[in-house]
């Protein structure tokens, strides 16, 4: 028969989740292109399960972004984390999905993004199937960059992009007191112009060490950073070569950092 691909890093765990619950007034308020239901009144929705799975929408390509959320044992402001942003840089992606199978939050939800740019992930290509980097498609300071077919190119306006409008309408609704956002391959985790209180407590409980990135115009971080300017957004930079040790070291600080 047919040769079935080989599954994406990160696949078992979004297909391990991918049958849970998810109420209809969040699937209307997230998703970008999928059929709109109609919202259920609020004393008929069941309690949101301990771990589900939300479809925020679809790339260029039609490959669908889904978030993994785990529910805290406590209420808090929700922890948002994004496993890869530039498809060249996909270590990320297998950090998220432990974080996705692993110890539910202390409080608060934790939202866990593994591929924001799946359409660069199969091409490896830093940027999305319509050459923009989605790193410089954010509105803070957006300006335009490298022509098209350059290594920064950020697209004809901000948010140009179908990625980029899902993770801006996400972070919007969610307001997170913390977001990680994964890319490879300085090693360092970025002292961002937020809090910095979580970003110390991850550079130590995950190695690597504190360091300020350069400042790019519409990088999410730095957007997110000016909308929540009392929350923590920030760049975490993995190693070129990522092994299991690494990967569980940095999902434990990802879920304690906040």
């Amino acid at each position: 028969g047919r040769r079935m691909p080989r599954p994406r890093p990160g696949a078992l765990a979004l297909a391990a989740l991918a049958g849970a619950a998810l109420p209809a007034l969040a699937l209307a308020d997230l998703d970008d292109d999928t059929t709109r239901r109609p919202a259920v009144p609020a004393r008929a929705q069941s309690p949101l399960p301990a771990r589900r799975t939300v479809l925020l929408g679809r790339s260029v390509r039609g490959r669908p972004i889904r978030a993994l959320v785990l529910r805290g044992r406590a209420p808090g402001r929700p922890v948002l984390v994004v496993g890869c942003i530039h498809g060249s840089e996909p270590a990320g992606i297998r950090i998220a999905s432990r974080l996705a199978t692993g110890s539910r939050p202390a409080r608060g939800e934790l939202w866990i993004v593994p591929d924001l740019n799946p359409d660069g992930v199969v091409a490896g290509t830093r940027q999305n199937a319509r050459g923009v980097d989605l790193n410089r498609n954010f509105p803070y300071r957006w300006r335009p960059l490298d022509p098209l077919g350059g290594l920064h190119y950020a697209g004809r306006r901000p948010l140009s992009e179908p990625e980029s409008r899902i993770a801006a309408r996400l972070v919007r609704r969610l307001r997170p007191r913390l977001a990680i956002y994964f890319h490879q391959a300085l090693a360092v985790t970025d002292r961002s112009g937020g809090n910095p209180g979580p970003e110390r407590r991850f550079a130590r409980l995950s190695g690597l060490p504190l360091a300020r990135l350069p400042r790019y115009p519409g990088s999410a971080v730095e957007w997110e950073d000016h909308l929540f300017p009392r929350s923590s957004a920030f760049v975490v930079e993995l190693r070129a070569r990522v092994v299991a040790a690494d990967e569980r070291r940095y999902a434990r600080a990802a879920l304690t950092a906040g």
